[in-house]
């Protein structure tokens, strides 16, 4: 059988580049030579960490779920791809048949299969890899525009399906609370939705520095300055909207005294247990709503990439070759030097 080389997660810290079985297209499905994939969040706490709460690596895992690449071949009855087509890999694969799936919320699958995911044993292998085998459902075909900037439309369908939590953004004064590659993608997607002044909220000044090139009304530091938003609290509060990215516990204290009574909160950032004000989110009759993954925003999101209608290249701070992958994930958990870190399988 032949190989291909893919970056292995064996445990905390011990990322080995090694050759893994590939086979060929099977009916339905076709062959992709991966050509950029960014480090998300997740990799990086796999990589960092181990895991995340109570989901461990326990077995080998190829990481990886934000890539895009080139078709190569084509199994037996394929349509509407060629080889050579660019295309973005959705990395969400619902089972279609559970009681969620049948309800029109793929996102909730109780079979899911999610790239790079030790959710669930065995664990899912992922796409950092050079060639990777997968159905022929999962391309989204993205024309002429970079495979770094296709590799994006991961990331920005996740902005996407937290926007359309929100309800009409347009003209909507919105706050953003943590910004890093995800609150990057939801500012992005906020402009062009048309939302109002946006206010980016962080404790490290690198970052926001790129969220006033990227077109935020006003981007504060937090933790220099902790009074910075306080006459945000003024009249129950001005701010319409607010979207939670960074999953600490006190941005979403913040969200929910600076939002004004019967605005929307969206949780986006993942964390442990939250202490939440709920008296404020009673008495504001406040709308407190999580979101999770995505699914007809990945073709969405893949399609404003290859228009260039969202320019995603501003948030791609660095890529290396898959054979720097350990300085690639150091790199990407300093969040002082970068924002998304990509890395290069050419």
């Amino acid at each position: 059988m032949a190989t291909t080389e893919a970056c292995v997660l064996h445990a905390q810290g011990d990322l080995r580049l090694e050759e893994t079985e590939l086979g060929a297209p099977g009916p339905g499905e076709v062959l992709v030579r991966v050509g950029a994939g960014g480090i998300c969040g997740s990799d990086l706490h796999y990589f960092l960490d181990g895991g995340f709460g109570t989901v461990r690596v326990r077995q080998p895992i190829i990481l990886g779920h934000e890539v895009a690449g080139t078709v190569e071949a084509l199994g037996q009855g394929v349509q509407g791809l060629a080889p050579g087509d660019r295309v973005a890999l959705n990395p969400s694969h619902p089972c279609g048949a559970c009681e969620y799936c049948q309800r029109n919320e793929p996102q909730h699958c109780l079979e899911m299969r999610f790239w790079g995911s030790a959710m669930r044993m065995p664990h899912v292998q992922g796409g950092f890899r050079k060639r990777i085998v997968t159905g022929a459902k999962q391309c989204v075909k993205v024309g002429d525009v970079s495979l770094s900037e296709a590799a994006m439309a991961e990331p920005l369908a996740v902005a996407l399906h937290a926007l359309n939590q929100a309800g009409d953004l347009r003209g909507r004064r919105v706050l953003v609370t943590g910004f890093g590659p995800i609150g990057g993608v939801v500012l992005l997607a906020l402009r062009h939705a048309g939302a109002g002044d946006i206010v980016v909220t962080e404790v490290v000044d690198e970052p926001l520095a790129l969220a006033r090139k990227l077109g935020a009304a006003a981007a504060v530091n937090v933790a220099a300055d902790k009074d910075a938003l306080v006459p945000e609290e003024a009249n129950k509060g001005r701010f319409d909207l607010a979207f939670e990215c960074s999953g600490n516990p006190r941005a979403l204290a913040q969200a929910i005294a600076f939002v004004r009574p019967r605005g929307t909160i969206v949780q986006v950032g993942v964390g442990g247990a939250f202490d939440v004000p709920m008296n404020a989110v009673v008495a504001k009759e406040l709308r407190l709503v999580g979101t999770f993954r995505f699914h007809p925003e990945f073709e969405q999101a893949a399609g404003l990439i290859a228009r260039r209608e969202i320019d995603v290249r501003p948030l791609i701070s660095a890529t290396r070759p898959m054979t720097d992958a350990l300085t690639a994930f150091r790199l990407a958990a300093d969040r002082r030097q970068s924002m998304k870190v990509q890395l290069d399988f050419a």
